[in-house]
């Protein structure tokens, strides 16, 4: 599987920030959030619409591994690929990198399990074909 992989930029700000100083660890979970919503933007483009309103995705569970601090200063981004595809769910891995002497360094690793979902009917439903040709795109 060679995955459709999404790159966010992440802005540390100063209230990311903890008394140790670096970015404190329940921020990282909210950058992979910013960069999960930034791979379906990408992922939806022209060819595939997702009616928000009707039918969408919920978060299952998420895991976040730490490696590394990441520092005010530094240059950060979340790489978004979809690692596993299931019927109803998928797995939806990031790489939080930093930049360190111009090379990205892995910082932390997540994994979230997202299932797709009918608002309407409060079900599961199966991952449209379109979504899943694009992932592995």
């Amino acid at each position: 599987m060679n995955p459709f992989k999404q790159k966010t930029p992440i802005q540390i700000r100063f209230k990311d920030i903890d008394r140790l100083g670096h970015v404190n660890n329940a921020n990282h979970v909210t950058y992979f959030e910013l960069a999960r919503v930034d791979y379906f933007n990408a992922l939806s483009g022209d060819d595939i619409k997702i009616d928000w309103d009707n039918e969408g995705v919920i978060l299952a569970k998420i895991e976040m591994e730490y490696k590394q601090p990441i520092l005010l200063d530094d240059k950060v981004f979340a790489y978004t690929w979809v690692s596993k595809i299931g019927s109803k769910s998928f797995d939806m891995s990031c790489s939080i990198v930093r930049v360190v002497n111009g090379v990205e360094v892995e910082a932390a690793k997540g994994l979230a399990i997202i299932v797709c979902f009918n608002y309407r009917t409060n079900q599961s439903i199966p991952i449209p074909e379109t979504w899943k040709a694009k992932m592995i795109s």
